[in-house]
Order: structure tokens, then C-alpha cells, then sequence
């Protein structure tokens, strides 16, 4: 019996799914609409306008043979803010938007299959400079934060969220990425969702290599609770949920 089990898990991460999908039925080849790039902002929510990439001149000049080589998770931090314009270069890096074609496909500085980047990135906030300390989501399009919510008891509640791994909830910044499904169901169906798993991996690995040059450090984070992670956000679990964390500081 576990052995069955282990092989049904293992077979996720084969692409033989693919030869059982009739992709002329997907809602991509039915003539669908695609899915918007990013959730829009709320009705009353007012854009808090990041540095762009002029601002982002301070921090060339990192070798990249040193990042990858020097690459590290990083679980402990200075008690030390980050700025807004470093929150913003690593928002870039992982999400940034480099051309839109066409409604709902852009390229990125991520690379995601088919170009469908099913993901929303969410910052839970606890020193960055000009920032009030809560939840807040960034919108690629407009490069931009939108505050969502604040949270009494921040540190702790993220903590508990992240069983235990009381760094998570002690960081300047946790990147808490949520996937969307549909914007990868909506051209590859039930194939989608191994490339998801995929994609974020994509998104965590620029934000190694981002953090090099502003001396911070980031731990990728697969291990928390699902229900409290999705309710410290906001988000449904079923159409969007928590899918990757990881916290950032200086070091």
C-alpha cells in the first residue's frame, strides 16, 4: 500500500498526463478570454507607486559567478529595515514585467510555461522603510503595492502560520507567493499544475540571486500550514492559495 502511494506521488512529476489531455477542448482553444495578469486592485484601494528600475542603479556590480557560488539559505537576520527601493528591485526580479503582447500574456523576468505566470505576490510586512507593517500585494503591471489588510500580532501569527519557524515571522519582509490554477488551467488544463510547481521554483531562485546584491538573504519555505497561511491572506483556498514563502532581511 505505501509503496502505491509513493508511486502515485511520483508520477506528478512525469508528463504522461500530457498524452491523455485533448488540449483542442481547453478553454485557450475554445476561444475563452485569458484570465487578467494580476487580480486588480480593490475598489478603494489607492497604489503605492515603487521605485523603478532608474533606482535600481545602486545595486550593480554583483558578480553573478559570486551569487551562484556564494548561494545560501539564510535564517537568520540583522535587525535591520530594508528600503523601499530594495523591496522594489527584488519585486522586479521575480515578478517585474518586461513587455505585454497582448491581454493576459506578458513576458517577465521569470520564464513560465506557456507564459502564464499563475501567480500573485503578497509581502507581509514588518520593517520596511515607509511602509506601515501588514499585508500588502504587488501589481506588476503598474509596478506597484496595494495595502490589503493589517494584522494585529504580525510576527506571531505568521510564525504560527509557518509552524513554528519563528524567523519567518521575525523578517523585515516574507514574499508569500499564492497561485492562481486557472491562468495555467486555462491553456494546459490538468497538464497545469506540475508546471505551477515548476514556475514558483523559478521565482524563488531570482529572488536568491536579487538578494546578493542588496546584502540580504532569503530561505526558501515549502513547509507550513495551509488553512492559516491562506486566512493570514485573504485568499479562498480553492480558486487562489498559498503556494511558497520566503522570508528576506539583511545580512
Amino acid at each position: 500500500m505505501e509503496k502505491d502511494r509513493r508511486q502515485t506521488h511520483r508520477d506528478f512529476l512525469k508528463d504522461t498526463l500530457r498524452l491523455q489531455i485533448d488540449f483542442r477542448q481547453t478553454d485557450q482553444n475554445l476561444g475563452k478570454e485569458p484570465p487578467p495578469l494580476q487580480k486588480p486592485a480593490a475598489e478603494g484601494q489607492a497604489l503605492i507607486p515603487l521605485p523603478g528600475t532608474d533606482s535600481f542603479e545602486t545595486f550593480r556590480g554583483t558578480d553573478l559567478l559570486d551569487a551562484i557560488g556564494d548561494r545560501r539559505s539564510h535564517r537568520h537576520f540583522l535587525n535591520e529595515a530594508l528600503s523601499l527601493a530594495e523591496l522594489a528591485f527584488l519585486l522586479w526580479a521575480t515578478q517585474g514585467i518586461s513587455k505585454v503582447f497582448a491581454p493576459g500574456v506578458a513576458l517577465r523576468t521569470v520564464p513560465s510555461a506557456g507564459c502564464r505566470h499563475a501567480f500573485e505576490t503578497y509581502l507581509l510586512i514588518n520593517r520596511v522603510t515607509s511602509l506601515e507593517n501588514g499585508v500588502y500585494r504587488y501589481l506588476p503591471l503598474e509596478h506597484a503595492l496595494v495595502f490589503e489588510h493589517p494584522v494585529e500580532h504580525l510576527p506571531a501569527r505568521l510564525a504560527k502560520a509557518a509552524l513554528g519557524q519563528d524567523f519567518v515571522g521575525t523578517a523585515p519582509a516574507t514574499f508569500a507567493w499564492t497561485t492562481i490554477p486557472y491562468r495555467m488551467e486555462w491553456r494546459y488544463d490538468l497538464a497545469a499544475h506540475r508546471v505551477i510547481a515548476m514556475d514558483v521554483g523559478h521565482l524563488c531562485q531570482n529572488l536568491y540571486l536579487a538578494c546578493a546584491a542588496i546584502d540580504a538573504g532569503t530561505c526558501a519555505i515549502a513547509a507550513y500550514h495551509q488553512e492559516r497561511m491562506d486566512e493570514l491572506l485573504q485568499v479562498d483556498g480553492d480558486d487562489e492559495f498559498t503556494l511558497y514563502l520566503a522570508p528576506v532581511g539583511k545580512i
